[in-house]
Order: C-alpha cells, then structure tokens, then sequence
C-alpha cells in the first residue's frame, strides 16, 4: 500500500486514544546493508526509544534491508519528576540526564508564577505517547549512527515510514504478529523464526521481558491466559499454522517458503511446547552469537553514550578477550 494511501488513514486515528499499528521501512534503493551489527544496534535503539517513549513493541522482524514492527500506542498520561527523569535515562548521557535533573529542580523553585519549569516538562513530554516522533527517532538516530561506522552520508531509508493501523480485538492482532515473526522464514534465512535473532519472537524466548510483555498483550487482547508458558505454546501454534508452506510442486509454479505439513502437525501435537534443554541450548545460543556481553558492538555503544566518563584519549572500545 502505498504512502500517500496510509496517510488520509493516520490522521482517522484520533489524538489521545490507544491504537496498535504496523510501520515498515525500506532502506534507500533497498540495498541489502542491515548485517549481524547494524540489526543489533536498531534492535538496542528501537528498545531505548520505546521505553522512553512510552509505546510498546509487540513483536518486530529486522531483515536485511528493511523492517517490521507491531507497536502499541497507549493514552498519554502524564508523569511525575521520577517518572520523567527515569524515562529519560533512556535516551540520555549520565552528563545529559544529570543536566535536565537540576534544572527540573531549580525551575521549580522559582514559584508557580514562572513558567521555566511546566516549560521544561513538555520540551520532554510532548515527544512521548507519539508514533511519529518514536519513529523520527528511530530512523534519524540509526543513520547517524549508521553513517559514521560507513563513512557515508546523506539518508538511509526510502521516504518515510508506512503504517498500518490493527484491529487490537479478536485475530486481526494475532495475524499480523505471526506475519511479521514469519517474515525471516518467508525470505528464506532460517527454518524456524526462533533461530533468526532479530524478531520479536526470538527475544521473548530468549527471556526478554519487553519482547516476552508484547506477546502477552496480544494474548490479553485475545482474553486468553498471559502465563509466558502458555502464551509461548500458543504463540507457536499459531506460527506454525500460518507458516504453512503453501502451492502446488510443478513445473513453473512456486511454493510459497514455510513449514512442511509434517513440521506443522508435530508442533500442533507437541501444543507449541519446546523441551526443556532445547529451551536452555537456545537462550545460550542467542546470548553467545549476540556476544552482547563484551561484544565490539556493545562497547562501542556504551562509550559512546557515556562518553564524558571516559577519558578523550580513549579511542578504543576494548580488547578482544583471549581463549
């Protein structure tokens, strides 16, 4: 669907009222840049902005030239000082947040006459609750970041975001997470949307809390039980019936990439339950090849978010650990 169609569609959508939606975006030319890295880092940004932001990530898929995800969009509340400064630690150098802390206090001192202060809350306030600002974000941040490791500059991604607004009752909500979580089994790059790190899916069975919340709130939505152990075998259930490989083998005709019938009944008769060693070998698996511990990337992104407390000699992130 294209842009110009969605964007009579967003604006139905009235200010205040909780919505779920689906944004996608293409990188420029759809040139295939997003590798093991870059995947990582959206997936650690589309997190921090979410928390601060206040919306919520059902699931999403990371591909290698562009991405899906299913957001929740809440009713915006408003905050107390805790509630602000803890959302902004986010987003926020120690220095940064240190700064905005002091002057929430000192404005507030000077009286309810002065206007420094209510002033200083919305500059923060007004960018939360907020899809196109999440989305401004998340777009404009990654390609800086991006364009630095490249040495390249100028935009990264194919005009702005396309969206979808989801029914949050009964399927429609279901359908469109299990088409996102399925997108790396559709292009082909793994046989079970649990071995392709970068979805929504993948974290939550890795013991994320965020990712493991978005595929509760689905199940809420549904009245279904919210146990993760029920909503996991649910959740994959459904995976599998809506992955079903799909087409006739011949001559000139395509299958559709999916699950062969003989996978897809074995899960239904297992009901979505996965043994507990493979549970246990996989959240290894995921942590070890993420390497987020340690990782080049994530040293990388951690001095450079707590830039002021390390020296201006230090270039380097870290050194590899010797085996």
């Amino acid at each position: 669907m294209e842009e110009d169609v969605l964007r009579p569609y967003r604006r139905m959508v009235p200010k205040g009222d909780r919505y779920y939606v689906h944004v996608m975006s293409r990188v420029v030319n759809r040139a295939f840049v997003l590798g093991s890295e870059e995947k990582e880092y959206f997936v650690s940004l589309m997190r921090r902005l979410a928390a601060f932001s206040g919306l919520e990530i059902v699931t999403y898929a990371i591909l290698d030239n562009h991405f899906h995800a299913l957001i929740y969009v809440p009713e915006p509340r408003d905050l107390s000082d805790e509630e602000l400064l803890a959302r902004l630690k986010h987003i926020y150098t120690r220095q940064e947040w240190g700064e905005v802390r002091q002057r929430l206090e000192r404005f507030k001192g000077y009286g309810p006459s002065d206007t420094a202060y209510d002033e200083e809350r919305r500059k923060h306030l007004r960018r939360m609750y907020d899809l196109g600002e999440f989305m401004k974000a998340l777009k404009q941040q990654f390609t800086r970041w991006y364009n630095r490791r490249a040495g390249r500059c100028g935009t990264l991604w194919e005009a702005r975001y396309k969206s979808v607004v989801v029914q949050g009752a009964g399927h429609p909500l279901l359908t469109m997470a299990t088409y996102i979580d399925l997108n790396s089994v559709r292009a082909g790059l793994c046989e079970d949307p649990k071995d392709y790190r970068w979805c929504g899916y993948a974290e939550a069975l890795a013991g994320s809390k965020p990712a493991r919340a978005g595929l509760k709130r689905i199940a809420l939505e549904m009245e279904r039980s919210t146990d993760w152990r029920m909503v996991h075998r649910t959740y994959r259930m459904e995976l599998y019936g809506a992955g079903e490989q799909t087409g006739l083998a011949g001559e000139g005709v395509r299958l559709r990439p999916g699950f062969d019938r003989e996978k897809v009944v074995k899960v239904w008769e297992q009901g979505g339950a996965l043994r507990r060693e493979e549970l246990l070998r996989y959240r290894v698996r995921y942590f070890s090849d993420g390497v987020a511990i340690g990782s080049k990337l994530y040293m990388e992104e951690f001095v450079e978010r707590f830039r002021d407390c390390f020296g201006e000699k230090r270039k380097r992130a870290g050194s590899r650990l010797r085996t």
